[in-house]
């Protein structure tokens, strides 16, 4: 079986003027979500010819479980102009293990933007209690653009797609000319496509599906990215959200130039952590006896590599490599303990653990560049997320060059490990305009938002800041929680909290804090077979990605 790996038109009024409603009940649900001004005549003539698909579902993959079924659908290219151009939109589902205590439908997302989720049932088939496996259908779909959902293409080749790029005086222009050459490929090739591939066009499709599949509301669990996802659909269709879990969750505010930005703030406070943690156990590591010393390890290996670069498993790291490899090593003290122990080793020449130098073996922002199956362009990873954090939210993305040249000479000094990457020219620039404007969220839908202590990727704040917005919402935080993505983390406190809401449809009563396990996310990483799972969440693998 093909196994798959992770790595987020008009204004408001109109959108839910064509929002679908039920098959049964068209009229009802339309005259619900549209305004004054609109009919429920015109809502329920719009969409009608999609929401009446009955899809074929069959098994996926001959050698895939029976239970798991595929199928597709259309939608709109445009959903103002539903009778013009059609997509697929690729779905699957694994049916409630007990169909008299079923309560509906159970979609989820891994993250991304371009992150497949045709394959999520089956991780969530391994993580959900059977409890909850008899309450849902378990439904996975690839975002359009995504996979097997008319994936996108910008025809780029792998160099293209490294995209997180040191800021130096000397390469800028050429990464300006990188940046506006990948835009100028993306508009000629799929130009009347990419406006269309956006979050707030994913969450339509979501609505689409559920009318499709009979249900009036969804439950979602929906990871990084997917949490941004899950979040704009609550805004777009406050009345159909059921139970939403949001798991290490993006701040719609700071979509999207700001939540990559958000990589190297976070990256501080876990360095920092970091250091102390490596000065308690110096006997072990040598590292130094404090922080400060363990600080000036880690930067002497950057300065070194500046110089002369270290060779590691047939290439050659520099100083920039050791500073992004670093900032995905942080998502774990230990992790980031071991990765520059046998750092040290490799530039003194001596034999190493390449397991061990996982953050460094690899260029920072080339994951996920090639695609998850043969049939599948080898850029669609990239081009769908462009599409995604170009097309969102244009207007955070300045059309000045100088300007990020300012921001990333601002933002290393600020956040030496990783700012300037954060903060260097992006393709963006030069995108074309968004076709509505980036959504505001405001809404009392419920959900439970799940957040690790110190997660540098979608950093504690950014959960906070989404639990503020969405006024219905409770929220649970791992204090000591490591690394990017939280349930389930084998923690009783946790899983139980989210099972519960889950199950009964209950949030908690006011906020819950648990504590983290001793090592519980390192653990978790070794023993858990999701790493294994297709469509399993499992963000450190992609950490160019939300």
């Amino acid at each position: 079986m093909r196994r798959r790996s992770l790595a987020p038109l008009l204004a408001v009024g109109v959108t839910a003027m064509l929002a679908p409603a039920l098959a049964t009940s068209t009229a009802t649900a339309a005259a619900a979500a549209t305004p004054s001004t609109a009919t429920p005549s015109a809502a329920k003539g719009a969409l009608d010819r999609y929401v009446q698909q009955k899809p074929q579902w069959k098994r996926c993959q001959a050698d895939s479980p029976a239970e798991f079924e595929c199928a597709k659908i259309k939608v709109p290219l445009d959903y103002r102009a539903p009778a013009g151009k059609r997509i697929d939109l690729a779905i699957s589902r694994i049916k409630s293990t007990a169909p008299g205590k079923r309560h509906g439908v159970l979609l989820s997302n891994p993250g991304g933007p371009g992150g497949s989720g045709l394959y999520m049932p089956l991780g969530m088939q391994e993580e959900l209690p059977k409890s909850a496996q008899q309450k849902y259908d378990l439904i996975g779909f690839d975002p359009r653009g995504v996979g097997q959902s008319s994936p996108v293409s910008c025809g780029l080749g792998s160099k293209e797609q490294t995209w997180l790029r040191p800021y130096k005086k000397e390469t800028f222009d050429k990464d300006v000319a990188w940046a506006r050459d990948l835009a100028q490929k993306c508009k000629k090739k799929a130009g009347d496509r990419l406006p269309h591939i956006t979050t707030r066009n994913t969450a339509r499709d979501m609505d689409l599906l559920r009318a499709i599949l009979g249900e009036k509301k969804i439950s979602y669990v929906g990871y990084s990215y997917g949490t941004y996802l899950g979040t704009v659909y609550t805004q777009l269709f406050p009345g159909r959200t059921d139970r939403f879990v949001l798991d290490s969750a993006v701040d719609p505010a700071r979509a999207w130039r700001g939540m990559i930005q958000w990589w190297a703030e976070g990256a501080e406070p876990a360095f920092d952590r970091w250091t102390e943690w490596a000065a308690e156990r110096s006997g072990k590591y040598g590292l130094g006896d404090t922080p400060k010393k363990v600080d000036r390890t880690l930067w002497d290996l950057v300065a070194q590599a500046d110089e002369k670069p270290i060779k590691l498993e047939g290439r050659s790291v520099s100083g920039d490599d050791v500073r992004s490899g670093m900032r995905q090593g942080v998502f774990t003290p230990k992790e980031a303990t071991d990765g520059v122990v046998e750092l040290k080793k490799a530039a003194a020449g001596k034999p190493v653990s390449g397991k061990k130098l996982a953050p460094f073996a690899r260029s920072e922002g080339t994951t996920g560049a090639t695609a998850a199956a043969a049939e599948e362009p080898a850029d669609n990873g990239s081009a769908s997320f462009w599409s995604v954090v170009c097309g969102d939210n244009s207007a955070a993305w300045s059309r000045d060059p100088e300007s990020y040249r300012r921001d990333a000479i601002k933002d290393k000094g600020r956040y030496p490990l990783f700012g300037d990457f954060a903060s260097n020219i992006k393709p963006c620039a030069f995108w074309g305009k968004s076709a509505e404007p980036a959504t505001k969220v405001n809404n009392k839908a419920d959900a439970l938002i799940v957040q690790n202590e110190w997660d540098p990727q979608t950093p504690l704040p950014s959960g906070q800041a989404l639990h503020a917005d969405l006024k219905g919402s409770k929220m649970l935080t791992v204090l000591g929680g490591e690394g990017h993505a939280v349930y389930p983390n084998g923690n009783a406190c946790t899983d139980g909290t989210v099972n519960t809401y889950l199950l009964t449809g209950t949030l908690p009563a006011k906020d819950v804090t648990c504590k983290a396990k001793a090592d519980s996310h390192a653990a978790e990483r070794k023993n858990q077979k999701r790493d294994l799972l297709p469509g399993s969440p499992l963000p450190q693998r992609a950490p160019d990605r939300f």
